[in-house]
């Protein structure tokens, strides 16, 4: 198994992870409202503890299990970006930043679960 901090969706997802919370706090002191904050903040702090839950995991299963809701998290969290944009309670630089990082995190996701999904195929 790679070491944390050489598997991809580890580092991308800390890294996203960190400036959600970067931003919350920005957006917070700008007097957003704390209930849209709240759900960035949750959601996007989350793709990166599913991500680090399922590597964890006992098995396959597992893995696939919790980078399937990591995948769900960043979906939401793609959501919640537009929203806050919106709303002009992110500006543009911002918004492009996180969604551009939000869209990565997305494809890389999304290609380890389906690589799982055809290596679960082949093997039955």
């Amino acid at each position: 198994m790679k070491k944390d901090e050489d598997n991809i969706i580890v580092v991308k997802s800390m890294e996203f992870a960190v400036k959600i919370i970067e931003i919350c706090r920005w957006m917070q002191s700008n007097k957003t409202e704390p209930v849209l904050i709240n759900q960035l903040l949750r959601s996007g702090t989350s793709i990166g503890s599913n991500v680090r839950e399922g590597i964890r995991g006992h098995t396959p299963a597992d893995f696939y299990a919790k980078l399937s809701i990591s995948l769900k998290e960043a979906s939401e969290s793609e959501y919640w970006l537009e929203l806050l944009h919106e709303c002009k309670s992110l500006d543009d630089d911002n918004y492009n930043q996180l969604l551009l990082r939000c869209k990565e995190l997305i494809r890389i996701l999304t290609s380890i679960i389906k690589h799982k999904e055809q290596k679960k195929q082949h093997t039955k």
